[in-house]
C-alpha cells in the first residue's frame, strides 16, 4: 500500500514559481542570484505558514544544482532530489527551540569550517532563530559576520523583534506577508483540481478565513475535510470540524442590530450556541465583520481594504449603508469591552448576549432612561423634537436654538447643527453652585451616551461657580488638551445641552485653566477594558 503524503508536503513549493503570495521576496532573491550579488546571511521573518522555510530550501537548491547558481533550480540532479528529501549533507537544517544553547552553537561554529561535501555551498537554516539564547546568540555573531566564503546562512523566525540588533545587523531581511484569501482560494482550487475532490467555492472560503493567512494551514484544514467527507465536502462541514461561524450568519446578526431586532438577535445566538459554536470564536467573528463594516462604509463601491471576495464585498457594502460611522463606532468599542469581560467570567455567552442588546437598542436605552427632576420652570417648558430624538448607537441629536429673553415659555425652532448663539433667560434663577456639583455625575453620564469621548474629558474637570447664567468649569492647569478639545463648537453646544436640562434653565458654559497641577490618578485609565485591549493588541504602555 503506498504510503500517503499530506497535502502540506506534498504541495510544499519546488521552485520559485511555485512559492504563493510572496512576489516580493522571490524577485529580490532571484535577482541577486542572477547578478551574483547574494548575501552570505539572510533573515527570513513572517507568520507561521507563508513559505518561509521552503524559501530557504529552494536558495539551497538555487545556490548547488548541477546548472547553478540559478534561479531556476532543475529540480532532477541529485543535488536537488537530495535537498528536496531532506538527506543532503549540504543543507544543515536546525531546530532553533531544540539547539538553542552556548554549546549547539559553539559545535555550529566547528563544522561551518569545513568545505561542502559535495555542493558548492554548505547551507544552514536555523528555524525559529529567536529562541536561541543570549550566550548562543553571542556565540554565533563573529561567524555569522564572517562565515567562510562558501558557507551562507539562512535564518527564519515568527518573532524578529525578540532576535538581538547585532544579530539583525549581519543580514539582509526578508519579511514574509500573510497571504491573502483570495490568493489562497486560487491555490486551493488548484489542488482541489490535481485531486480530484469536489469542494464549493464557499467552502474555500471558509477554509481559507479559518487560517489567518497561513498557506499550510489552509492545506492541512483541506485535507481533513477531504479525509472526514465522503463524497462532497459542504460548508456546514467546515463549520462543524472548525467551530467558525459562517459569513451568512454575521450578515444576519448586522441586520437583527441594524433593525434593532433583538429577538430576533437572541434567536441566532441560542441557535449558534444549540449547534456548539464557541461563544468567544462568535465574538471575534463579530469583531472582525464590524471592522469590515466600517472599512465598507468609508471606501464605499470602491473598496480594497477588504480580503473578501468581490460578492461579499458587496453585500459588506450594502449593509454599511444602513449604519452611520457613529454606530459602527459604538458598536466596536462595545464588542472590545465585551471581549474583555468574557475573559474574567466562566462563561462568555452572558456578556456577549448582553452587550449586543446594548448594540440592538441603544438608542432605546438613551430614550427610555429617566431624567433628573428639575425646577418647576423648566417642567412647563414643551419637549422639543431634540430631547426626545436619540438616534441609535449615541449619535448625537440636534440641540434646540435658544429661546428669546423673556419671562414667558420658550418656543422651539427649527433644528439646525449647531445651536444658535445662547441668551441667558431674565426670568428664572440660577442652580446653586452645590446642586450643580452634586448633579455633575448625571450630566456626564448623559454625555456619554451622545459622545463618550467628550465624557471622557469632562470627568476630569471642576464645577467653579454659577452665575448670571453662566456655568465655569475648571481644568489643571496640564489638561490644556481637554479645554480645548471641550470648547469645539459642536462639543460645548452637547454640554450646554445637557447641563441646561439637567438644571432647568439655560445655561452657558465656559471653560478655564487653574494654576493647580493635574492630580495622577492612578488605575483609572489602565482599569478601561478598552484601554487595556488597545495596549494588549499593539503591546503598548501607559505614559
Amino acid at each position: 500500500m503506498k504510503q500517503y503524503t499530506v497535502l502540506a508536503l506534498k504541495w510544499r513549493p519546488k521552485g520559485f514559481e511555485e512559492v504563493v503570495g510572496q512576489s516580493h521576496v522571490v524577485e529580490s532573491l532571484t535577482s541577486a542570484i542572477e547578478k551574483n550579488k547574494l548575501g552570505h546571511a539572510y533573515m527570513f521573518s513572517g507568520p507561521r505558514g507563508v513559505g518561509k522555510t521552503s524559501c530557504a530550501r529552494i536558495l539551497a537548491k538555487a545556490l548547488n544544482c548541477k546548472q547553478g547558481p540559478t534561479a531556476r533550480p532543475c529540480g532532477t540532479c541529485p543535488a536537488c532530489a537530495d535537498i528536496a528529501a531532506g538527506r543532503s549533507l549540504d543543507v544543515i537544517e536546525i531546530d532553533g527551540a531544540s539547539n538553542r544553547g552556548i554549546d549547539e552553537i559553539r559545535s555550529l561554529r566547528e563544522s561551518v569550517k569545513f568545505a561542502p561535501a559535495a555542493g558548492r555551498y554548505k547551507v544552514y537554516i536555523i528555524d525559529e532563530v529567536h529562541q536561541i539564547t543570549s550566550d548562543g546568540f553571542n556565540a554565533l555573531l563573529k561567524t555569522l559576520e564572517e562565515p567562510p566564503e562558501f558557507v551562507k546562512f539562512i535564518l527564519a523566525t515568527t518573532a524578529p523583534q525578540k532576535v538581538p540588533s547585532t544579530i539583525l545587523s549581519r543580514c539582509q531581511r526578508m519579511d514574509f506577508r500573510r497571504i491573502s484569501v483570495l490568493e489562497m482560494i486560487a491555490q486551493l482550487e488548484k489542488i482541489i483540481a490535481a485531486e480530484g475532490g469536489k469542494v464549493e467555492r464557499d467552502v474555500l472560503f471558509a477554509v481559507a478565513r479559518a487560517s489567518d493567512g497561513a498557506l499550510r494551514d489552509a492545506e492541512s484544514i483541506l485535507d481533513q475535510l477531504l479525509a472526514f467527507s465522503k463524497d462532497t465536502v459542504s460548508l456546514e462541514d467546515v463549520t462543524q470540524m472548525l467551530g467558525n461561524v459562517q459569513m451568512e450568519t454575521l450578515f444576519q446578526l448586522g441586520e437583527a442590530c441594524q433593525a434593532r431586532d433583538s429577538h430576533r438577535l437572541l434567536s441566532l445566538i441560542n441557535e449558534l450556541i444549540d449547534k456548539g459554536k464557541d461563544p468567544a470564536v462568535l465574538l471575534q467573528d463579530l469583531i472582525s465583520h464590524f471592522r469590515n463594516l466600517m472599512v465598507a462604509r468609508v471606501a464605499g463601491p470602491d473598496i480594497k481594504l477588504i480580503d473578501l471576495p468581490e460578492e461579499l464585498c458587496a453585500r459588506l457594502v450594502k449593509q454599511a449603508q444602513g449604519f452611520t460611522l457613529e454606530e459602527l463606532f459604538a458598536a466596536f468599542a462595545i464588542l472590545i469591552e465585551t471581549q474583555e469581560m468574557a475573559r474574567r467570567m466562566e462563561s462568555p455567552r452572558i456578556p456577549l448576549e448582553v452587550n449586543l442588546i446594548r448594540i440592538c437598542r441603544r438608542g432605546e436605552q438613551a430614550a427610555a432612561s429617566p431624567r433628573p427632576s428639575a425646577p418647576s420652570a423648566s417642567a412647563a417648558r414643551p419637549q422639543t423634537a431634540v430631547a426626545q430624538g436619540h438616534h441609535a448607537y449615541g449619535k448625537p441629536a440636534v440641540p434646540p436654538a435658544a429661546p428669546k429673553p423673556a419671562a414667558v415659555k420658550p418656543v422651539a425652532k427649527k433644528e439646525e447643527s449647531v445651536p444658535a448663539p445662547f441668551v441667558p433667560e431674565t426670568g428664572m434663577p440660577d442652580p446653586h453652585v452645590d446642586e450643580v456639583r452634586k448633579g455633575f455625575d448625571d450630566v456626564i453620564r448623559e454625555v456619554a451616551k451622545s459622545r463618550m469621548s467628550v465624557a471622557t474629558y469632562l470627568r476630569e474637570g471642576a464645577v467653579e461657580k454659577v452665575e448670571r447664567g453662566t456655568l465655569s468649569i475648571g481644568f489643571a492647569r496640564g489638561l490644556q488638551f481637554h479645554k480645548d478639545f471641550l470648547e469645539k463648537k459642536e462639543n460645548r453646544a452637547l454640554l450646554e445641552k445637557c447641563f441646561s436640562e439637567r438644571f432647568g434653565k439655560n445655561l452657558r458654559v465656559i471653560l478655564r485653566l487653574t494654576e493647580e497641577e493635574a492630580a495622577p490618578r492612578p488605575g483609572v485609565i489602565e482599569d478601561s477594558p478598552a484601554v487595556r485591549s488597545a495596549m494588549d493588541t499593539f503591546h503598548g504602555r501607559l505614559i
